[in-house]
C-alpha cells in the first residue's frame, strides 16, 4: 500500500579524501564552506512547500556526513523537526567513515535523535582498503564501530564491497566473518562498479584481474549463504539484516514511496514528479530561490509509475504485490504486464507468490535484464 509519510535525504558532499573508485558528488572543503553550506541547507528546509507532511525516515548521505561538526548535524535535525512533523520513532541514519568519529561526536548524534549509523567499511583486508583509496584501515573501523556501540547505537549498518581486483572467495569470506563477529544489525554488500574517469578505473591495467562474471555470481551466492548462517536474511538484492532491522529509508525507494532531497545534487520524488538540485555548491549557497536551482524536472505518467513500481519492487526478495498495485493504480498487474510476466515465468527468472511475483535465484543473477522488461 502506498505510504503517505515522507522520507528525507540530506546530501552532505564533503569528505576528507575521495576514494579511488568514487564518482559521487563529493569533495574536500574548508570549515567556512561547510558552515555556509549548512546555512543554505537550513534555508532550503525552511522554504520547502511540504511542511504539513509527516516524516518517518531521515538519511544523511554523502560524501561523508560524519566529517561535519556534530553540532551542524544537530542543527539540521532541529530545523527538520521545526519544518515537518517528524515522527518520534523516525529512523534517522548518518553515514560515517571509520576514523571520522569520536565519543563526543557520537554523544551529540545520539542526543540529537540519530538512531542508526551506517559505516562504509568495504573490506576487512588492509591491502584491499589501500587499493580502494580508503582513509582508514580495519582497526580504525573496529574502533569506530565499538565506540558507536558504547555510545548506545544498536542499529548499525556496515557496507561491504565485493568483486574487487584480485579478490578471492577467501578474502571476501574473511571480511564477512570479521564484520559479523562484531554484530551489526544490517549489512549491505555491493559489487564494485568501475566508473569512467575514476583513478581505480584508469589504473586497472596495473591491478590484478577482476573476478569473472560467473565467479562473481558464485561468490555472491556463497556469501549470501554465509550471511544467512550468521542470522542475516537477504531482503533486497544487495541488503541483509537481522529480523526487524531492514533499512526503512531504502525500502521507501524500492516501494516507490515519496521522499524529498535537500542539498546539492539531492533527488526528490513527490506527487508523481522527479527532480534534483543543482550540483554547483556556489549556486546552491548563493541562491535566493531554491526553485531556481531544481534540475531534470520530470512529470511521470501513470505508465511510467507502474513500470517503476515493478522495476524497483522486484529488487526486494518479497517481490511486488498485486493488491498494492491495484490500490495504487486501479489496474490488474497481471494484465498490464501480461507479456513480460508470462515470458519470465516461462524462462524461470520470475515466480508467483501469494501476493504477486518475485525474482527467482536465477532471476537475481540477471535482475537488470528481467526488470528492464517492465519499464
Amino acid at each position: 500500500m502506498k505510504d503517505n509519510n515522507l522520507g528525507i535525504y540530506i546530501h552532505i558532499p564533503f569528505c576528507e579524501r575521495k576514494c579511488r573508485y568514487c564518482d559521487f558528488l563529493s569533495f574536500n572543503a574548508d570549515e567556512p564552506i561547510k558552515e555556509s553550506y549548512v546555512e543554505a541547507l537550513l534555508r532550503e528546509i525552511k522554504e520547502n512547500p511540504h511542511t504539513t507532511r509527516t516524516v518517518d525516515t531521515i538519511f544523511f548521505g554523502g560524501g561523508t556526513p560524519s566529517v561535519l561538526p556534530a553540532r551542524l548535524i544537530a542543527r539540521i535535525l532541529d530545523e527538520l523537526r521545526k519544518s515537518f512533523n517528524v515522527r518520534e520513532d523516525a529512523e534517522i541514519t548518518v553515514e560515517c567513515n571509520p576514523g571520522t568519529l569520536d565519543k563526543d561526536k557520537l554523544k551529540i548524534f545520539k542526543s540529537a535523535g540519530v538512531n542508526r549509523i551506517s559505516f562504509g567499511l568495504q573490506s576487512a583486508d588492509d591491502a584491499e582498503l589501500e587499493m580502494l583509496g580508503r582513509i582508514h584501515n580495519f582497526e580504525d573501523f573496529k574502533e569506530s564501530f565499538l565506540a558507536a556501540k558504547e555510545a548506545g547505537f544498536e542499529n548499525i549498518n556496515v557496507d561491504i564491497m565485493m568483486a574487487l581486483p584480485g579478490q578471492l572467495r577467501e578474502t571476501l569470506f574473511y571480511t564477512i566473518e570479521e564484520v559479523t563477529a562484531l554484530g551489526p544489525k544490517h549489512i549491505s554488500m555491493y559489487s564494485l562498479i568501475l566508473e569512467e574517469g575514476t583513478p581505480l578505473k584508469e589504473s586497472l591495467p596495473n591491478l590484478p584481474p577482476l573476478p569473472s562474471e560467473d565467479k562473481e555470481r558464485e561468490m555472491y551466492k556463497e556469501a549470501t549463504k554465509l550471511l544467512k548462517s550468521k542470522g542475516y536474511g537477504r531482503y533486497e538484492i544487495s541488503n541483509y539484516s537481522k529480523p526487524g532491522f531492514e533499512s526503512r529509508h531504502n525500502i521507501r525507494y524500492w516501494q516507490l514511496d515519496e521522499y524529498l532531497g535537500f542539498g546539492i545534487g539531492a533527488a526528490s520524488f513527490t506527487e508523481g514528479k522527479r527532480f534534483s538540485n543543482t550540483e554547483s555548491i556556489e549556486d546552491y549557497i548563493k541562491t535566493d530561490d531554491f526553485e531556481k536551482i531544481k534540475r531534470d524536472v520530470t512529470i511521470l505518467s501513470k505508465e511510467d509509475l507502474m513500470g517503476e513500481f515493478m522495476f524497483l519492487g522486484l529488487r526486494m526478495m518479497r517481490g511486488v504485490s498485486g493488491k498494492d498495485f491495484y490500490e495504487r493504480f486501479g489496474e490488474d498487474m497481471k494484465e498490464v504486464f501480461a507479456d513480460a510476466v508470462k515470458a519470465h515465468l516461462q524462462d524461470g527468472t520470475l515466480k508467483a507468490t501469494e501476493e504477486g511475483f518475485s525474482l527467482t535465484e536465477r532471476g537475481i543473477d540477471v535482475s537488470n535484464y528481467v526488470m528492464a522488461d517492465f519499464v
